[in-house]
């Protein structure tokens, strides 16, 4: 068997189809692997070009392959679609990811650290809990709303609210609307507080990492947003960013 220069990997959660071809662009490798199987098996082929879907498990297997000496290249989902040559399957996949992977023209998709990706997941987590408390002091707006009680908008008008559900003295609100009441109360402070925990987190990593403060230096930009950008861009961003810096305190 002539020997493997690109390989093309499609990612599955169990089964994974791999697509070699020869430095002729012959085929000469098709073959499924499970999941347990993969590092194992580029552990005993030689260091080779090695062509990945940019998706949310691409990054690791990204970092474990170029940890085993193979060039790993991740590329746009869309991109890869138009060397599909036939009805879509694992096999023909795998196919277009490894013709895709040598194009001079295509463009890929920096792989993110573990620390990128876990500064992502505070942002992930943060907002989910962000919707969820919305969609609580909603509802607690509007069920106190059916007994006349109304607070001005804005969440640091809520605590009022809660005051009186609270309050058993406050007969506006009857004894059995209470105890819902208080369960979404409770809900609340406790999503509140954990908004306020992975902020905190949010901030130490701002603090230790030079690409989100180069970001937050600009007009605008918080370490919330600076964070979120630092973990989704490459670190080369900083040499994009001064240019910007330098435009904004010009203006200013």
């Amino acid at each position: 068997m002539n020997e493997i220069t690109t390989i093309g990997l499609d990612l599955a959660k169990h089964v994974f189809q791999v697509h070699g071809v020869d430095a002729q662009g012959s085929s000469v490798l098709r073959k499924q692997l499970r999941r347990g199987q993969v590092l194992a098996f580029f552990s005993r082929i030689p260091r080779c070009v090695v062509g990945l879907e940019a998706c949310a498990t691409a990054h690791y297997w990204a970092r474990e392959l170029g940890a085993l000496g193979h060039e790993v290249r991740l590329m746009p989902a869309q991109y890869v679609k138009a060397y599909i040559k036939r009805n879509k399957h694992d096999a023909a996949d795998a196919e277009a990811i490894c013709e895709a992977v040598g194009r001079p023209t295509m463009r890929f998709v920096p792989v993110k650290t573990a620390e990128q990706q876990a500064t992502q997941l505070l942002h992930r987590g943060r907002e989910q809990l962000v919707r969820q408390r919305t969609m609580l002091v909603n509802a607690l707006r509007a069920h106190l709303a059916e007994f006349g009680l109304v607070a001005a908008q804005g969440l640091r008008n809520v605590g009022g609210l809660i005051a009186i559900v609270r309050d058993d003295g406050d007969r506006r609100v009857p004894d059995m609307a209470r105890e819902v009441l208080q369960v979404l109360a409770n809900q609340i402070e406790q999503i509140e507080a954990a908004v306020r925990a992975l902020e905190r987190q949010l901030l130490a990593w701002h603090k230790t990492n030079p690409v989100s403060q180069q970001l937050a230096s600009i007009p605008g930009i918080g370490p919330i947003i600076a964070t979120a950008i630092a973990t989704t861009v490459a670190d080369n961003l900083v040499l994009a960013v001064l240019p910007v810096r330098c435009m904004w305190s010009y203006r200013t």
